[in-house]
């Protein structure tokens, strides 16, 4: 069976070249996605002294009162809010802060939200010294205020907006007085900002973060206009500034200046239909865009809206085949798999009748762990930081060959097709039970809402079409040819996919070089001058990715849990013997570091790109959405149907994996286990069932989760994963690696575990990656510890631990004979 998909992966691969060979010569630079326009503004009713957003809708502060822009934004309504002295603001998501004081000065801060019409104002600690030329911004749950005391020194200082009793805390200031500060903004884990230069001289800009303190960065190319900048997307900052001039000389109209906090690039943008003001300026940050008030000719106050549009770039006919012939490609693999299976069998449609090659297993190992995460997040990543996460795989592959010779064989050799059978085994039926309803959560909750979530924003970035949408339809075609092939369309789908995914990626890598003006020597300068391709971070410092917290994770996540994850082993549990299970473990290793190196490398790729063309960013997305914007914005047609094959290819591997395993184990874990006398036919019909079902609940799951701004979703994943599965998998090491722990010390453990991390959680003690090892260390201890509560285990270990002797090689054979005839 497997030429035919020999033959399928050679196809793709030819229409993969032919789009290539085909499409070279057109090459072009494509339209910018990201457009600045001017948007009409009703005039006010009376001139505002302050502009400022609150809750998304527009206040604007006068010397008596206060006006609030309708939603529609064609007229202003008075408001009930009077601050006649107010200085400064901080726009957050839902809440707005308000810096107020007489005589130019600063002294109290108040909290302002929307209630229905009306302004809710709640007041804040006073300012520990009067401030002048204070500015405000908030970062996450802290509140900081920049300004000059009395004696014009540069004062910093800090509130934590939701602890109960929190009081001004005094950061270290920046260094020289300057002339003066023009604003002040949060973004990205900083706090940035702009000082005026002398006369003739552009604003300087600082940057500030609690880890490395200020820094200077390059300055702005003008003079800021006061209070006019605005953060938007999760990495840029808009300022509008004139430029500079000499002395004497018409500064001229104001322009649009976008920064990006990552690759620390300036942008420049005309702001269009700009009108030369008269007299005193002062700006705001508002939606996507600035604000601009100022004294028209006819000497009345005016307003200007400048703000930031994304656009997107509609899929051509040929990108259209290219993503369709693929899609018929899986249905046709799920079709095919499906007429030749009686579908009577449960090991069939669970584990392909442990008939899977080992080769066709290691590969399928690594497509189903190369999910969307890998091909939208990690280059992501690597994009805003380094290559310090790939010491995860390197140190796991190290993992690797320990696995491959102690913990799998054995595993193989009980012939399971839930792993947490062997719990039930080596303990009890309910910890089997609890474990496997833990698993089927973790898989759901925090797997495959992700991975369905990331394509379904790269596609919207790309296309435009609504993530709603894309991950309906990719999630609906998931649950078809997985519903329809079990096991065996899983890994050769699997298979197939790794050559679209891993097509596309190299080929995304060769195109950014090529798109460089210094090719790979700008690359590898970049890179190297910018230390974006480090791995290794040997300090330690528990709240950053560290040499030292990879191997702890990677100790507890694979060589002593490996068992733990059903979507993998079920893969390994497939192959013909304990021999071929081990060298699927082989293949897998073999081929992980190559393949984690390609996505860190898009990432740095991208991140050279975007340093030397800054305007080719959109300043409106997300850093995951960095690599599909590329894609959208720079590929030419076809081969954007390519990457979007890639990305689907990446996410569906992955997905269908967690579908059958989740049917596997609610059949075999629940169904089996609590319906009297089942048959394997009903238990096949039922993980059918529950393959669609576990599909529907993953794309509800994904629909919640695209409501949240989540700044990594890279991130999320690792730290749903820690939380929700860390439990549990203490339980195998408990059972493998120990004789004395017994059922009622690991069911003691996993509530200790989960209990414990979940308080790390909440006060945020370490790096979400501690979050996993911390909790299966926690079920070890307390789940060991607990054991001597209660008596030790009278049943054999015989095969159940790495210290007793297996058994025989008949034994196994017929076990395996067994197995392969139900």
């Amino acid at each position: 069976m497997s030429r035919h998909y020999l033959f399928l992966a050679r196809l793709l691969a030819l229409l993969t070249a032919l789009c290539i060979g085909t499409l070279a010569p057109r090459l072009a630079l494509a339209d910018n996605l990201a457009t600045v326009r001017k948007v009409e503004l009703p005039p006010l009713p009376q001139p505002a002294t302050q502009l400022l957003p609150v809750a998304g809708r527009l206040l604007a502060l006068t010397g008596s009162g206060s006006w609030l822009l309708d939603e529609d934004r064609k007229a202003w309504r008075p408001a009930d809010l009077r601050a006649p002295q107010a200085r400064s603001y901080a726009a957050g998501a839902h809440y707005t802060w308000l810096l107020s004081g007489p005589n130019e000065s600063t002294v109290a801060a108040q909290r302002l939200a929307l209630q229905g019409a009306a302004i809710e104002s709640r007041p804040l600690p006073p300012l520990p010294e009067p401030l002048h030329q204070a500015y405000a911004a908030v970062l996450a749950d802290k509140l900081y205020v920049a300004g000059y005391n009395a004696a014009s020194e540069p004062r910093m200082l800090a509130l934590d907006t939701v602890a109960p009793g929190a009081s001004w805390e005094t950061l270290p200031p920046w260094a020289g007085r300057g002339f003066g500060i023009s604003s002040l903004v949060a973004q990205n884990s900083s706090v940035l900002l702009t000082l005026r230069g002398a006369e003739g001289q552009a604003d300087r800009l600082l940057r500030w973060t609690a880890r490395g303190g200020w820094t200077d960065m390059k300055p702005v190319g003008g003079r800021v206009l006061a209070g006019a900048a605005r953060a938007t997307g999760q990495a840029h900052v808009l300022y509008l500034a004139y430029p500079v001039v000499a002395a004497g000389e018409q500064p001229g109209l104001p322009q649009l200046h976008t920064y990006h906090t990552i690759t620390g690039s300036w942008a420049v943008a005309p702001v269009p239909e700009a009108e030369a003001g008269q007299g005193a300026e002062f700006g705001a940050g508002w939606g996507n865009g600035l604000l601009r008030a100022y004294t028209g000719a006819d000497g009345k106050q005016q307003l200007a809206y400048t703000e930031i549009v994304s656009g997107k770039r509609l899929l051509k006919t040929f990108d259209w085949i290219v993503i369709v012939a693929y899609l018929a490609g899986m249905l046709g693999i799920g079709w095919y798999c499906y007429i030749r299976e009686k579908r009577n069998s449960t090991s069939d449609f669970f584990v392909g009748g442990r008939s899977i090659p080992f080769w066709a297993a290691g590969v399928s190992l690594y497509a189903a762990n190369t999910s969307s995460i890998s091909y939208i997040a990690i280059p992501a990543k690597a994009f805003e930081t380094n290559w310090q996460y790939m010491t995860n795989n390197l140190v796991a592959v190290v993992a690797l060959t320990f696995v491959a010779v102690a913990i799998v064989p054995l595993l193989r050799r009980l012939n399971l097709m839930s792993v947490f059978q062997y719990l039930e085994i080596r303990f009890h039926p309910s910890i089997r039970m609890i474990a496997s309803l833990i698993c089927i959560l973790v898989q759901i909750g925090s797997r495959m809402s992700v991975i369905l979530l990331l394509p379904s924003l790269a596609i919207a970035t790309i296309t435009g079409i609504d993530v709603t949408w894309s991950i309906i339809i990719m999630g609906s075609f998931t649950i078809v040819y997985t519903a329809m092939g079990g096991m065996k369309a899983v890994v050769w789908t699997d298979f197939v996919q790794l050559f679209v995914k891993m097509g596309g990626a190299l080929f995304a890598i060769g195109f950014i070089l090529w798109k460089l003006d210094g090719g790979v020597t700008e690359f590898v300068s970049v890179a190297a001058a910018e230390s974006k391709t480090k791995l290794f971070d040997f300090s330690w410092d528990l709240t950053q990715p560290t040499v030292w917290g990879f191997i702890f994770l990677v100790v507890f996540d694979v060589v002593l849990t490996f068992p733990k994850d059903q979507v993998l082993m079920q893969r390994v549990l497939s192959t013909r013997s304990a021999k071929e299970a081990t060298l699927s473990i082989w293949t897998f290793a073999a081929i992980s570091i190559p393949g984690g190196f390609i996505f860190y490398t898009i990432g740095t790729a991208l991140y050279t790109f975007y340093k030397s063309h800054p305007e080719r960013m959109n300043p409106l997305l997300n850093v995951d959405a960095t690599f599909p914007l590329f894609i959208a914005a720079e590929l030419p047609t076809g081969i954007t149907g390519l990457i979007i094959a890639g990305i689907l290819a990446a996410a569906m591997a992955t997905l269908s994996g967690i579908m059958n395993s989740v049917a596997t184990l609610a059949s075999v874990d629940f169904y089996e286990k609590l319906v009297k006398h089942p048959t394997p036919k009903k238990s096949v019909l039922f993980a059918e069932i529950a393959t669609v079902a576990t599909g529907l609940i993953g794309i509800a799951a994904a629909l919640l989760l695209s409501r949240f701004n989540a700044h990594s979703l890279f991130d999320v994943s690792i730290e749903l994963a820690g939380l929700l599965s860390g439990g549990f998998a203490g339980a195998y090491t408990l059972g493998m690696f120990t004789r004395r722990a017994n059922w009622q010390g690991v069911a003691i453990g996993i509530v200790c575990s989960s209990v414990l991390t979940t308080i790390c959680w909440t006060m945020k003690l370490v790096h979400p990656y501690f979050y996993l090892p911390i909790s299966i260390m926690l079920c070890i201890v307390f789940g060991y510890l607990a054991s001597y509560l209660f008596p030790a285990p009278t049943q054999s270990l015989a095969g159940l631990t790495i210290y007793t002797d297996t058994p025989s090689s008949t034994e196994e054979d017929h076990d395996r004979q067994t197995s392969t005839n139900l």
